[in-house]
């Protein structure tokens, strides 16, 4: 399983404690975190909060922006068949 890039908002729905991810939402899917295995602070930029948490579906790598509170998801290493597709209109016919 390699890292994939992402960089994409997600919903966080619950937190443990007020700060670690627990329950969040990435393209309609909802993923429960089952342990953070590494928590780390960039100062640069207004500063971000990163997790790299574990779920099934995979590994993830998220981020809090701490100016605006804002999650992110920055890579994930999926289980395969677990990545959900983005919502496309249909390719208009000729």
């Amino acid at each position: 399983m390699a890292w994939r890039i992402y960089d994409e908002a997600v919903e966080m729905v619950q937190r443990r404690f007020q700060y670690f991810p627990h329950l969040f939402r990435w393209r309609g899917q909802r993923f429960e975190v089952e342990s953070v295995r590494r928590v780390w602070t960039v100062t640069g930029h207004g500063g971000r909060h990163f997790f790299h948490v574990q779920c099934t579906a995979g590994d993830f790598e998220l981020f809090q922006e701490v100016q605006t509170g804002i999650w992110y998801l920055r890579r994930a290493r999926l289980v395969p068949a677990q990545v959900p597709a983005l919502r496309q209109a249909a390719p208009a016919w000729r």
